[in-house]
């Protein structure tokens, strides 16, 4: 999730998850902090209980989905839009809020991001209907995008740079536990006291969170309030949207994320069914797997390191494929194994792909990188949904075909820049013997 500041550069880091950039790290300052300097502990404690809240909000209604259509009487494609909505406005606001944080702050805009989210958040048990759960959902979504738009940009000022990547990886261990955590607290509430509780739980973790937040994150002392000059950010934008390799790489990253929220998304129905019968407490533990993401994204650098980009992204595609594959028996053992798979290859792919953002945009990274943050989303929102419409016409095999369909996507995407680049290559060839 990105700040997209008016030009800033950015650096991505690939974690379990969403990647996030962060702005051009300035000139060293003796008002910078870091570690043992006052301010720095309650800067990371309280960035890291954003990141918390931040996810845990976002994706609340994920693992509840089986108890949310019971309720409302819904299948399972239109209850997909408790999670697609939020995600969508996500990726709609990312650009637009992290461009007014160049304006009015970051620590201002995170916790007015925050602050409304929690409220929202605490509004949400007491839908009366879906279409209510959905419209909370939005303005929820919407709100959370300013807040990891601002946080990056805030490190990047406010900590000296020989401390920003610990710094940082603080703010996206807070961003996966909160992911994680709170699909498991959702459900193992709802499995006692229903949806609306779980969601209660969920809203009132996101207030401690924001509490803690709003107290211990220190005064800005290093930002400087920039002007909003729309046609400068179009102009950036759309020079990034007129790269090719770019537009590989965004398409790259929503097409993996329409697998993972398709999956995700329609995990808990298939595993409450016959023949597994799961009660709600175990499908949301499943979520834990997501930890497995850790390690393959941190595993990322290496791969590219001894395959090359490309080759680390047929080895990502080859195990979220064989993932899909094996959750089609009917033994949870293999389908907790092809969840496994699903998830590495994911948030490998993901690592390679957003660190390549950042490698290829020479100027307007932060732009670069909030555009592949958006498509990112987006292809959240289109996977949750098109997973559970897939779910409720042809089971999960259908989920699976749709995947195996994205991962296909994948492959020919990473075929075309294979044959791109060697056509490069060649061409260059000719041009470096004639200067010879």
């Amino acid at each position: 999730m990105p700040p997209a500041s008016t030009g800033a550069s950015t650096i991505v880091l690939g974690a379990s998850t969403p990647s996030l950039p962060v702005a051009a790290v300035p000139a060293p300052d003796p008002d910078r902090l870091e570690p043992g300097r006052p301010g720095y502990r309650r800067m990371s404690f309280a960035l890291f209980a954003a990141g918390i809240a931040t996810f845990a909000l976002l994706y609340s209604t994920q693992a509840l989905l089986p108890a949310v259509s019971a309720s409302f009487g819904a299948t399972a494609g239109q209850a997909s839009w408790t999670v697609s909505a939020a995600t969508g406005a996500l990726a709609l606001c990312v650009l637009p809020l992290s461009a007014l944080s160049e304006r009015f702050g970051r620590r201002q805009m995170m916790t007015a991001s925050l602050t409304v989210a929690v409220l929202v958040g605490l509004l949400v048990p007491f839908a009366p209907s879906l279409g209510w759960l959905i419209a909370l959902r939005v303005i929820q979504g919407a709100a959370l995008a300013g807040l990891p738009a601002s946080a990056m940009a805030y490190l990047a000022e406010e900590v000296r740079p020989k401390a920003l990547v610990a710094a940082i990886g603080l703010f996206v261990a807070g961003n996966s536990i909160g992911g994680m955590s709170g699909r498991i607290l959702a459900g193992w509430v709802a499995q006692l006291w229903g949806w609306r509780a779980a969601l209660g739980a969920i809203g009132l973790l996101a207030l401690a969170c924001a509490v803690v937040f709003h107290f211990m994150i220190p005064k800005a002392r290093n930002f400087t309030p920039g002007s909003l000059n729309p046609r400068a950010l179009a102009k950036t934008v759309g020079g990034h949207l007129s790269d090719p390799l770019l537009r590989r790489l965004y398409a790259i990253g929503a097409l993996f994320m329409t697998v993972f929220g398709a999956v995700y998304t329609v995990i808990g129905y298939r595993l409450v069914g016959a023949p597994f019968n799961l009660p709600q407490g175990i499908v949301g533990s499943i979520f834990l797997i997501y930890l497995v993401g850790t390690l393959s994204s941190a595993a990322a650098g290496r791969l590219v390191a001894r395959l090359g980009r490309r080759g680390a992204l047929y080895l990502a595609v080859s195990t979220t494929a064989a993932g899909l594959l094996l959750s089609l028996a009917d033994v949870l053992a293999a389908v907790l194994l092809g969840l496994v798979l699903i998830t590495a290859g994911f948030f490998a792919g993901h690592a390679v792909a957003s660190s390549s953002v950042s490698r290829t945009a020479t100027t307007g990274r932060a732009q670069a990188s909030a555009l592949y943050q958006s498509a990112y989303y987006l292809g959240s929102s289109a996977g949750g949904t098109l997973g559970a419409v897939a779910f409720h016409t042809g089971g999960w095999a259908a989920t699976v075909a749709l995947g195996l369909l994205a991962v296909l996507g994948v492959v020919s995407i990473t075929l075309y820049g294979t044959r791109a680049a060697r056509a490069e290559r060649r061409l260059a060839l000719p041009s470096a013997a004639m200067q010879n």
